[in-house]
């Protein structure tokens, strides 16, 4: 089964760099990486280009233009691009476990998305990975919050890991499913502008139209790289809009990943 990495960033290549980094030392490698870029500058293309001259697995640049915070559409972008039967979905600020890709394959099913975790790194132990790029981090380590996210158990996991109905805790930082079930519901809502809430009215859309929530634990572990907060000043709005979603149970956005799928121009 094709693999298909998405890595969301937007102007913070030290990080983006991190990330690659550790999903390119794999146990099991994704066969394509593509980079959902927001609208970044140059110096975040220059990154990407550099790793991807030594990079056996493709890294494919997907970018559009600086515009606000258009998460969910340059989300759609990258998705569009995609080849892969599974997708998995990460922020450019994690640096994941060796074990990731393979642990979140492990648990595909189709008819499923799959909800992994994430384990907070300090500022001080971010700083300290960014300086030295180092994509080496564990549990045990100092400056990581959250620690049992971290443990990487099969047994753990397969007793802990289970069927989850609400959309509390919905991240798109640690999320997988398959290509199609995310063509059943036209991806995510373009008109999602501002940070908040793009991958919940996601998610609900997949739970109406029966694409079951499952939580993984003890295993696809990530790191995430500590930066201040994002704006909320879209919050009202795009609440207001989930709300609707959840709502009319809607199983289908008008504005999504179809506006990009068969285009020459992507």
């Amino acid at each position: 089964m094709r693999v298909s990495l998405i890595i969301t960033t937007y102007n913070w290549s030290e990080a983006l760099e991190l990330s690659i980094l550790s999903a390119l030392t794999q146990t099991r490698l994704p066969d394509e990486i593509i980079i959902a870029d927001d609208g970044s500058t140059s110096q975040t293309a220059q990154v990407i280009e550099k790793i991807r001259a030594e990079a056996s697995t493709p890294i494919i640049h997907s970018w559009q233009e600086d515009d606000g915070f258009r998460a969910a559409m340059s989300r759609n972008r990258a998705i569009a691009r995609s080849s892969g039967e599974y997708i998995i979905m990460i922020d450019g600020d994690m640096v994941l476990d060796p074990h990731f890709i393979a642990d979140h394959l492990a648990s595909a099913q189709e008819g499923y998305f799959v909800q992994g975790g994430r384990i907070l790194l300090s500022a001080s132990r971010t700083k300290r990975m960014l300086q030295e790029k180092n994509i080496s981090i564990r549990w045990y380590h100092q400056g990581v919050s959250n620690r049992k996210n971290g443990i990487r158990s099969p047994l753990l996991s397969a007793l802990f890991s289970i069927q989850y109905p609400s959309l509390k805790g919905i991240k798109t930082c640690n999320f997988a499913l398959f290509r199609s079930d995310i063509l059943k519901v036209n991806g995510f809502d373009n008109a999602f502008v501002g940070w908040g809430r793009e991958d919940s009215e996601f998610a609900n859309r997949l739970l109406c139209a029966g694409v079951k929530r499952f939580n993984l634990k003890f295993a696809a572990a990530a790191y995430h790289l500590y930066h201040s907060e994002n704006t909320r000043s879209a919050l009202p709005e795009n609440d207001l809009r989930l709300y609707r979603s959840i709502s009319e149970k809607r199983t289908w956005c008008e504005n999504g990943i179809k506006l990009f799928l068969n285009k020459e121009s992507l």
